[in-house]
């Protein structure tokens, strides 16, 4: 960890003096943002990319026409003045520079739901539309897109209400000043208090490691100190308001949940992309701390390039989330056998009423009346608490932000009641440490069994965190087919994987190997050293959990090992696996 806290510290260093690495122009801005684009309406091309900042970022044509059509509402939308929402659209595949490679290194600090995901671009969207009467059409019409591959919603939603309506009351050199800017932050390293500058104030934040405590905002704690500098602190970099995207569908939260956790294909239809976009963000959300692992599309157009793909009948609707506007989309999807359907999200006034899940055959229309409609039937009894703990809360006109922490909890706790067995399972299969033989290969994972975990869940199951009763057995059984558990379970593989190479690492550190290589042939003796050598590469490679005193100390062994060789081979061996 040394190593990155040193290329850290240089990065963070405002005059950019740079002791490990060699800071371009540009170096900083693309750690947070890919670019900037302006997209307007012309009257002979409709939308058109019409600015891309920095000049010298690569999008492809695919690319670009995704954004233009995902950066305007649908017409029907009526979006009269400013309106934020966002957007994700795949990658064309094939780009990396020298550079990822530190940012990949930034991924490793965060939780498993905030990592990048190569594949995809999010797109943050300020819309601007007003009358006017000097232009043909009657109207002013654009929109400033942020390009990002991280998910930080707050942070490049709050970043954009700041400097969009000043764009577009100025030009072109306020968006390269804005640019030059961000070009100025430091790296957004996860677990450090972060101040970025933009246009004369100072955002402060904090980006969430897998270390803290789920549930917390460590945040919180260091707001206190006067800073007159300090503009602006933002509590989360990626939540949005949970309460307000579940009121319109207050009653169904834990069925959702359920939907969402096993990834089934979901539609949320929305009167505008700021409703769809936020309710896709929210319920991806709710089953944090898993990683949701399908795609999901906080707002997806007809134009879309992947929209005959996931609107065919000629298979079953894909492992997707969509946000859509457009009412074309209530006869494409209406073979989907879950739909969202919400009206203005407003918070209500009153206790909201209960509202019956609906059968797919009445939705017609994107007029029909907001609520889900499914036949989808819950493994789980309902919840009745939290229900009347959040109409409480609406009576005593308790704050949004305090509901969302409610419910958030509520979400939390259900997740970690569900999963604690599955990790409690999963970690019996790794090897005891009495297995590992500095002299054989380290030992394998035993194969997860569907029936052995079952098993477990009469002592060791849900009930012991959670009063909730229901097919807790059924639940397990659909969510081990699901996309989600393949994407924890490979990374749980993965974390068990490199620690086992971890431990054998540490078993040969303890070994005396220069006694050893003293009793061994010298072809034996260099054998040993080579695959020393990989060990220590792959350390560095795969960020192995090593100590860096383990990896000195392998390192001490094998110039130890290598001096007690004659002269010609300690030549030839010091040079190998050096450069």
């Amino acid at each position: 960890e040394a190593g990155e806290d040193a290329a850290a510290a240089a990065l963070a260093e405002p005059d950019g003096s740079d002791r490990c690495l060699s800071l371009l122009p540009w170096d900083r801005f693309s750690a947070w943002l890919h670019c900037v684009c302006v997209v307007g309406f012309d009257l002979e091309l409709g939308q058109a990319v019409e600015v891309i900042y920095p000049p010298h970022s690569k999008l492809t044509d695919k690319e670009k026409t995704n954004i233009c059509y995902l950066s305007f509402p649908d017409s029907n939308s009526g979006c009269l003045g400013d309106t934020q929402f966002c957007f994700r659209f795949r990658r064309s595949p094939g780009r990396k520079g020298s550079w990822c490679s530190f940012l990949d290194q930034l991924d490793r600090d965060l939780p498993v739901y905030l990592k990048k995901d190569p594949a995809y671009y999010y797109g943050y969207v300020y819309f601007r539309q007003v009358r006017d009467k000097s232009l043909k059409r009657g109207y002013f019409q654009k929109s400033l897109v942020l390009i990002s591959k991280l998910p930080y919603v707050h942070l490049f939603r709050i970043m954009l209400k700041q400097i969009a309506p000043e764009y577009f009351e100025r030009s072109e050199a306020f968006l390269e000043a804005v640019c030059s800017d961000v070009d100025r932050w430091p790296p957004p390293i996860a677990g450090k208090i972060l101040h970025l500058p933009i246009m004369g104030i100072i955002m402060k934040l904090r980006i969430p490691t897998y270390r803290d405590k789920p549930g917390t905002t460590p945040i919180a704690q260091n707001m206190h100190q006067a800073d007159a500098q300090i503009s602006m602190a933002l509590p989360t970099v990626h939540e949005v308001d949970l309460f307000r995207c579940f009121c319109p569908v207050f009653f169904h939260i834990q069925m959702l949940w359920e939907l969402v956790l096993l990834g089934e294909p979901l539609v949320v239809m929305a009167p505008s992309p700021s409703e769809s976009s936020e309710t896709v963000l929210a319920l991806v959300s709710c089953i944090s701390p898993l990683k949701y692992c399908s795609d999901f599309r906080p707002y997806f157009t007809i134009h879309d390039s992947e929209f005959k793909e996931y609107t065919t009948r000629t298979q079953a609707p894909p492992s997707v989330i969509l946000g859509v506007t457009n009412p074309f989309f209530a006869k494409t999807l209406q073979h989907w056998p879950h739909i969202i359907r919400i009206g203005d999200i407003k918070l209500p006034g009153e206790v909201p009423k209960q509202v019956k899940v609906k059968k797919l055959k009445n939705l017609k229309t994107l007029d029909s009346k907001p609520g889900v409609y499914t036949s989808y039937k819950p493994y789980l009894n309902k919840d009745e608490e939290i229900v009347k703990q959040l109409q409480k809360g609406v009576q005593q006109k308790r704050p949004t932000e305090a509901q969302s922490v409610i419910l958030r909890r509520y979400f939390l706790e259900l997740t970690e009641s569900f999963i604690i067995p599955l990790e409690r399972y999963v970690a019996s299969l790794m090897p005891l440490q009495k297995c590992i033989s500095p002299w054989k290969s380290p030992p394998q994972l035993r194969q997860f069994s569907q029936d052995d975990f079952i098993k477990t869940l009469e002592k060791a199951g849900p009930q012991l965190t959670s009063g909730l009763k229901g097919d807790w057995i059924g639940l397990y059984r659909h969510f081990l087919k699901s996309p989600n558990f393949d994407g924890w379970f490979r990374s749980r593989q993965k974390e068990m994987t490199q620690k086992l190479e971890a431990l054998h690492l540490e078993a040969l550190c303890n070994e005396n190997l220069v006694f050893w290589s003293q009793k061994h042939t010298e072809v034996e003796t260099v054998d040993l050293v080579l695959k020393l050598k990989n060990k220590l590469l792959q350390a560095d490679r795969e960020q192995l959990p090593v100590k860096t005193d383990t990896l000195k100390k392998l390192q001490m062994h094998i110039n130890d090992i290598i001096l007690a060789l004659p002269d010609d081979l300690q030549d030839i061996l010091l040079k190998t696996g050096t450069t």
